[in-house]
């Protein structure tokens, strides 16, 4: 029997949380990738797993750091994840109504980030 915490969930997450979850916090701040990025580069699941476990248990994660295919903000929380983006200096697409992060220049690809390149380019 699995043991579950104050909160209702389980004590221990199933292995494809962790995995998600550990991604997340190491997608540099600034950058982003999809659903469909974290299960490409984990080579498992798909975007509704990622978007599930994120709905789950990414609350203790940089959650902003994971997002649609199409770039638009997590809904319900678009005013959060806007302050988080302009904390961490992440490229938006300003002039599109709403604003939407700019895939090309924010997407992350699981690469190690070079510390001169600004936004981890190289």
């Amino acid at each position: 029997m699995t043991d579950v915490t104050d909160d209702g969930l389980p004590d221990a997450l199933p292995p494809f949380a962790e995995l998600v979850l550990d991604l997340t916090e190491r997608i540099p701040p600034g950058r982003v990738m999809t659903y469909g990025d974290v299960a490409e580069y984990l080579g498992q699941g798909g975007p509704r797993q990622v978007g599930r476990v994120m709905a789950l248990y990414g609350g203790s994660v940089p959650w902003w750091r994971v997002i649609r295919a199409d770039g638009r903000f997590l809904p319900g929380h678009e005013q959060r994840a806007l302050t988080h983006y302009g904390e961490e200096g992440t490229p938006l697409r300003e002039l599109a109504d709403p604003p939407r992060v700019d895939l090309r220049r924010a997407r992350w690809d699981g690469r190690e980030i070079s510390p001169n390149s600004p936004h981890g380019r190289d």
